[in-house]
């Protein structure tokens, strides 16, 4: 994960099913097998990290993520060609660009599910990460896409209503997302000539509207809880469901998700 967010692994996983078919999808799009060197930038509670190296056939994988939290819980899945590493996401590439420590040799693959959204301008970003891939391998990036559903713009209106001195007014606030087809162009201008690059709708049913709430208190919802005071977290975590229940009702609902899939080979 990145950012500064407050992560609950229990609250995370809630949904632990539904967020995990993108990772599936993710990883079927990477072409090559028996990787020798690989990065997870972004790897969360490393349950899914230990499946990517067992499918994708990752010699040596090196997990990174900001949060200590999600840290603990790889433990378990900690071994001989799978290391974890508490960093952020961008320490780790600067680092590795910059040649310095053990790990600063590049990689034949890297991976990203679900976690660069959380980190700024993907313009200077997005390069940096391509680069970090050797001649012929492959990079595999999942990203989340719902900033314009109800459950995102909600949660910004709020914020800046109960705490206008510390979050933007909606006007001002944008996602560091961008289009697909820009994606697309700055994978094809490092190099990767053969891609992917796809909008796909995850759809969930749920019972009911309040739980797209447990839901974004898994993920969205983290930055706020990180720049709160519990007791004003919970007065806005209230508003929240209040407005988002009126806005989509709290009957069973189907909360159709979008993400971003990409994927790329590189000069292959």
């Amino acid at each position: 994960m990145g950012g500064n967010q407050v992560w609950n692994p229990e609250q995370y996983n809630r949904f632990r099913e539904e967020r995990a078919r993108p990772f599936y999808d993710l990883v079927a799009l990477i072409q090559g097998r028996g990787f020798r060197r690989a990065v997870d930038l972004g790897c969360g509670t490393g349950e899914l990290t230990a499946q990517l190296r067992e499918r994708a056939g990752i010699a040596d994988l090196l997990a990174v993520d900001s949060s200590s939290t999600m840290m603990e819980k790889t433990k378990p899945y900690a071994r001989e060609g799978l290391r974890f590493r508490l960093e952020k996401i961008e320490d780790t590439v600067e680092q590795t660009l910059a040649g310095n420590g053990s790990d600063s040799a590049k990689f034949d693959l890297v991976f990203s599910n679900a976690a660069l959204q959380w980190l700024p301008n993907h313009e200077v970003l997005f390069p940096k990460i391509l680069s970090l891939v050797n001649h012929g391998g492959e990079i595999a990036i999942q990203m989340p896409s719902n900033h314009e559903h109800p459950s995102h713009r909600i949660a910004i209106e709020v914020a800046h209503e109960l705490f206008p001195s510390r979050f933007p007014a909606p006007k001002d606030v944008f996602a560091p997302i961008l289009s697909l087809e820009r994606y697309a162009e700055i994978l094809h201008a490092a190099g990767f000539k053969t891609q992917s690059c796809r909008l796909q709708i995850y759809g969930t049913s749920m019972k009911s509207g309040s739980d797209v709430v447990e839901w974004t208190r898994g993920t969205f919802l983290t930055t706020y809880e990180a720049a709160l005071e519990p007791i004003d977290f919970g007065k806005f975590v209230a508003e929240y469901r209040k407005r988002l229940v009126q806005r989509i009702g709290d009957g069973a609902y189907f909360f159709g998700f979008k993400r971003l899939l990409l994927w790329g080979g590189k000069n292959t």
